[in-house]
């Protein structure tokens, strides 16, 4: 307001103040991106546009797309609580971790196809994880090998899992119930006398069962691993 305007006039609003850049910030707005148009929205372009700049200044905190979703799964693990090692639940405690892992992936959907790509996550909370499990295996008694490869095959478990889950998200949930019916009239036509299993347990296999069959494959996988040890 100058000094000749008059003093009942409204002076004018000074700009907003952007909140500073930085790769929380980036990894935080890339996840609300994610959540409200998906993963193949992310990108550095759509990150600098929610963050009201150009995408040059991001590259001064994140490098690529890639390094963005990296950060931006480690971001998702870090809610997900580590146990402290109990040898006398060590088995429930990695059912617990693992499903824990799932849960996250599943309620930012896509994140888990991140998961899958990445050869070997680096990241802070992705190595917690990552030590933590190997922690559980250790106190069921495997060795230093055993606990390796056993942890190399629970998390492929269950990335593959959550991968599979997520290719449902932002499904129109009548097509997928178009589909189910379709599916259900097909198994319908089949010859009792040739698919008899097969037809038994088809119903066993939907979006409510889920959880059931996961925790089974890891009752399974566990239940070897501690052959393994006599525990």
């Amino acid at each position: 307001m100058s000094p000749e305007d008059p003093p009942w006039r409204t002076p004018p609003a000074r700009p907003a103040r952007k909140p500073r850049l930085s790769q929380e910030a980036i990894v935080r707005t890339g996840l609300e991106v994610l959540l409200a148009e998906g993963l193949d929205a992310v990108s550095m372009r759509r990150v600098a546009q929610a963050l009201e700049t150009g995408p040059a200044s991001l590259y001064a905190h994140v490098a690529t797309k890639d390094e963005l979703v990296e950060l931006m799964l480690d971001r998702v693990l870090e809610d997900v609580p580590l146990p402290v090692p109990d040898p006398d639940r060590w088995q429930q405690q990695v059912k617990e971790l693992l499903g824990g892992q799932v849960e996250a992936m599943r309620a930012h959907p896509g994140i888990a196809r991140v998961a899958w790509q990445i050869m070997i996550p680096v990241g802070p909370n992705a190595l917690r994880h990552g030590e933590a499990l190997l922690s559980l295996l250790r106190a069921g008694g495997l060795s230093p090998k055993q606990a390796a490869y056993a942890a190399d095959a629970l998390t492929l478990y269950t990335k593959a899992f959550a991968y599979e889950a997520s290719a449902w998200s932002g499904v129109d949930p009548a097509e997928i119930a178009a589909r189910g019916r379709r599916m259900g009239e097909y198994l319908g036509s089949l010859s009792p006398d040739a698919f008899a299993n097969t037809l038994a347990v088809g119903h066993l296999f939907s979006a409510e069962t889920a959880g059931e069959r996961f925790e089974f494959g890891l009752t399974v996988l566990l239940g070897g691993l501690a052959g393994l040890t006599g525990a």
